[in-house]
């Protein structure tokens, strides 16, 4: 992992707020996803107008989430994210807004898993192919799950849309989720 740039760390209400609107969370979610876009692109990506749009990415730059390039054409410049990828700090005073911006943020998957599994039959044989949907119910200690999520962290982090430079013309932007913690059982205790 050396070399690459590191998460935005967010320690401020008014910036997971800001992340906690869905249609912000899906802006910087798609510029990390598939680089400079113009709000119009956007708004085709987001499902909104590029108006709204337009006006979210300014609020989203207003808190260091996303700039403005030159475009290649000069006539209209397209936004980019700041970071490629975000973590929380351990104030249990934020803990609230970072409740909502996890509930975005899983809301936003949903969404995207949705959009894939209505368009998988349109897609190639080699795209449905390499695509994977998986669950796994693993028996582990705190340690070891945290040494799983850091190697699979190691190993996806050079594919990172954003930042990678070797990437084939074939390439297309992949979504990929990752929910690793302790099974709660429904009288919210640890499983055993």
């Amino acid at each position: 992992m050396t070399g690459l740039p590191p998460r935005k760390r967010i320690e401020d209400v008014e910036l997971m707020r800001a992340l906690a609107h869905p249609l912000r969370s899906a802006l910087v979610d798609h510029l990390m996803a598939v680089g400079p876009r113009t709000a119009s692109e956007c708004a085709a990506a987001v499902g909104s107008t590029a108006s709204n749009c337009s006006w979210h990415l300014r609020q989203l730059a207003r808190h260091g989430l996303v700039e403005r390039v030159e475009g290649e054409d000069g006539r209209e410049r397209p936004w980019r994210a700041c970071q490629v990828g975000i973590e929380f700090g351990d104030d249990p005073e934020l803990h609230g807004a970072q409740l909502a911006v996890v509930g975005t943020t899983l809301a936003r998957e949903k969404e995207l898993t949705e959009r894939y599994l209505d368009a998988a039959d349109r897609l190639d044989k080699e795209w449905r192919d390499a695509s994977g949907i998986n669950n796994y119910s693993l028996r582990v200690t705190a340690a070891e799950l945290e040494e799983l999520v850091r190697a699979i962290d190691a190993l996806v982090r050079p594919y990172v849309g954003a930042i990678r430079e070797d990437a084939s013309a074939e390439a297309l932007p992949v979504h990929l989720g990752l929910r690793a913690f302790p099974r709660i059982d429904a009288e919210g205790k640890p499983s055993r």
